[in-house]
């Protein structure tokens, strides 16, 4: 895929966008919770918006949506906790076709519990895998996580996930590919980013197959940012959800 300078900065913009937002303090409880996003800067006002994420996955309409084209390599490179998630970044050179269009995976994190739900169930882990095309364009590829054995990928990626404000390299490079199941069916809407500055626009991808990781896993995770890190469920408003 063929990238300007350009397309690489939108590209980094939008990755941090989704981690961490500098100058304006938020969080997920008290006076900067989710509740008042959006009144804590005019840049957060779309957290008040009509077509926010997450979302209770209900009500489906039947479609005929494409089998997913993911074209992943090894690019799992650093592991960060910036005290909102756990995230990895991704190398350059993986991506998803959707709408005719390339989008590029640069980071992937985690949300315990997890953020959306489906059919009224919430999970105790989900993972966002977060691709960016040429124009800054933004679809998200949710993974649900359900209590089980250990998984070998996320055991891959760290010994233990890093402190709050710290972060490590992973070695060797992992490929996320070897963390989705085997059936890629999915859910699909239109919503925003879950976390400030809350943009709406965000193609949403839902797995419908759930994978597993261990008590300790998801716990480690939690403990490592410090708390939950799930925005409460949006309102669906006039929009559909196929699947």
């Amino acid at each position: 895929m063929k990238r300007t300078a350009f397309a690489i900065g939108t590209l980094f913009a939008c990755a941090n966008a989704w981690a961490v937002t500098p100058g304006t303090h938020w969080d997920y409880s008290g006076d900067v919770g989710p509740e008042n996003w959006a009144k804590l800067t005019p840049e957060f006002h779309s957290c008040a918006g009509q077509n926010q994420s997450p979302v209770n996955l209900d009500g489906f309409i039947e479609a005929e949506l494409a089998p997913l084209e993911l074209d992943y390599r090894a690019g799992a490179s650093e592991v960060a906790n910036n005290g909102h998630t756990v995230q990895v970044a991704y190398e350059p050179g993986s991506t998803l076709s959707l709408d005719g269009k390339t989008f590029q995976l640069i980071q992937f994190h985690f949300h315990m519990p997890s953020e959306n739900q489906i059919k009224g169930q919430s999970y105790p882990l989900e993972g966002h895998l977060v691709h960016a095309d040429e124009s800054g364009n933004l679809a998200v590829l949710a993974l649900m996580f359900k209590e089980g054995e250990r998984n070998t990928v996320l055991a891959s990626l760290w010994n233990a996930p890093p402190a709050v404000g710290k972060k490590q390299p992973v070695s060797p490079s992992i490929n996320v590919r070897d963390m989705l199941p085997a059936e890629l069916d999915y859910y699909r809407f239109n919503g925003s980013l879950t976390t400030p500055p809350c943009s709406e626009g965000v193609r949403w991808l839902v797995l419908k197959q759930p994978i597993v990781a261990s008590h300790a896993q998801i716990e480690a995770l939690t403990q490592a940012v410090g708390h939950a890190n799930n925005r409460p469920l949006q309102p669906v408003n006039a929009r559909i959800i196929l699947q």
